[in-house]
């Protein structure tokens, strides 16, 4: 005869198995836990992606246009026509050039690289081209209260597709960098727009603006976050037109010794009643245009002023010299006039090397 199993082994056996299923949930609980975190690292991480190239146009004008307008509310208007053409067009950087004619005085500029000192005309128009490039909920941050921009609040909005509504829903924002303390180990407190500020992953200056990519939200998350990116990457993953850039050049050749690209400006267009007509006009292919418009006295007079510059003649200065305005009704063509003309004419001609699909093009 067998043993009898007793109540007691009974029990042990189950107090046993209790245990182990305890140890079971345990384990099941902390893997749930762990791939949890994974989750959550992998999209708090960044993800790299390849770098897209893409094809910029470039115009130069000079800030002695200024002087022909007849009031400060006018120039301001002139001014708002310029940065309106510069986003209509989708134009990536502004040049503002001393063409040797203005009779402002120079003054000394810390805020631009590579000049000190300059016409105080073109700083003017500098500073409200700047201004309205700028989103209007970090406007109050980024720009003190200053006599140049005096008009600046009656101009026309450009209503950029970086100019985003606190409603509107997008991957990217620009932001400023708030004053608030950042916890250890954690970044700065950006203000992007939204009812609540983004935590972002890098500590930075206050009041420096930035481009923020905003992360998805995990749930349970209170804190909105987001990293700090170049301000060409929305354009880059999304297509986006995102605004403009303005520099400051000293003379005509500053315009192309100081190019912000590594190899310079790849197709060059001066504008000129003087120059040849559209209809022969055949546009390369470019990585980096570069179009210059003359003031009130024309291309002529600003390469006369330039000391560097050992040439008579303009047309030997561009890779292509052109009048975009041909017979013409008026004796003279405007600057801001024949910025919105020419863009206008050239821009089915032009053959981007890198094309970016955007919705609103």
């Amino acid at each position: 005869m067998g043993p009898i199993k007793t109540t007691k082994s009974w029990a042990d056996t189950n107090k046993t198995n209790k245990e182990k299923r305890k140890q079971w949930k345990e384990q099941k609980l902390l893997k749930k836990l762990e791939k949890q975190k994974q989750e959550t690292t992998k999209i708090e991480e960044p993800v790299e992606k390849k770098q897209i190239n893409v094809s910029t146009i470039s115009i130069a004008v000079p800030g002695s246009i200024l002087e022909n307008a007849q009031s400060a509310e006018l120039q301001s208007y002139l001014a708002g026509q310029i940065a309106r053409a510069a986003c209509i067009f989708q134009v990536d950087e502004v040049i503002i050039f001393d063409d040797g004619v203005a009779n402002s005085k120079k003054i000394s500029v810390d805020s631009f690289d590579g000049v000190k000192e300059i016409t105080r005309c073109c700083v003017k128009l500098a500073r409200i081209l700047q201004y309205l490039e700028c989103p209007q909920y970090l406007r109050k941050h980024l720009f003190p209260v200053h006599e140049d921009l005096q008009y600046a609040g009656i101009l026309n909005p450009l209503d950029a597709p970086h100019h985003l509504r606190q409603s509107d829903s997008f991957s990217f924002r620009e932001g400023v960098v708030t004053n608030k303390p950042a916890k250890i180990g954690k970044g700065s407190l950006v203000n992007v727009g939204l009812l609540q500020e983004i935590r972002i992953d890098k500590l930075l200056t206050p009041g420096l603006r930035c481009t923020v990519k905003l992360l998805p939200q995990v749930e349970g998350q209170k804190k909105l976050k987001g990293i700090v990116v170049s301000p060409d990457l929305p354009r880059q993953e999304t297509g986006m037109y995102w605004g403009y850039t303005v520099r400051l050049a000293n003379s005509l050749s500053q315009v192309f010794s100081q190019s912000p690209y590594k190899k310079g400006y790849d197709v060059t267009i001066g504008t000129s009643d003087k120059g040849s007509p559209m209809n022969a006009f055949e546009c390369p292919k470019y990585k980096h245009l570069l179009v210059v418009f003359g003031g009130l006295h024309g291309l002529e007079s600003a390469l006369e002023n330039d000391e560097v510059l050992n040439i008579d003649d303009p047309i030997l200065l561009f890779d292509h010299y052109l009048n975009t305005i041909p017979n013409q009704g008026s004796r003279t063509v405007r600057t801001e006039e024949a910025i919105l003309i020419s863009l206008a004419t050239l821009k089915p001609l032009l053959k981007p090397k890198w094309k970016v699909f955007t919705e609103n093009t």
